[in-house]
């Protein structure tokens, strides 16, 4: 059984930048495709960004482009969401999220295992 665990959320000024880590654990997980989530208070849950398994590609919410990255470590198990130019829109908690397959989607209906979620809060 995957796991997920993620860490790096907390509070940054608006322009600024943090890193999430997931940590997969669990023999498949390097072949999973990965996502990343975000809910805001109030809002429903939303795709941020994923990225497939070996030898697919990444994907990425409109609003996210040119300011996050989805990166991964094949070899920790684990992605990272390197986020810049942060804006207090910004500010949820986001979710690790892995899906037993290798492309990727963009619902929150396609993933099978989640992380706890972590923080994040951009101050103007």
């Amino acid at each position: 059984q995957v796991q997920l665990v993620e860490s790096g959320g907390g509070l940054v000024q608006a322009g600024g930048s943090l890193r999430l880590s997931c940590a997969a654990s669990g023999r498949t997980a390097s072949s999973y495709a990965m996502g990343w989530f975000r809910q805001a208070p109030g809002k429903e849950r939303e795709f941020v960004a994923a990225r497939g398994g070996p030898g697919t590609s990444t994907y990425y919410a409109n609003s996210m482009k040119g300011r996050f990255t989805i990166s991964r470590d094949s070899a920790k198990n684990t992605v990272y969401l390197q986020m810049n130019s942060l804006k207090p829109e910004d500010t949820a908690v986001y979710y690790c999220a892995a899906r037993r397959s290798i492309w990727i989607r963009t619902s929150v209906l396609d993933y099978d295992v989640w992380g706890q979620g972590t923080q994040v809060t951009v101050s103007s």
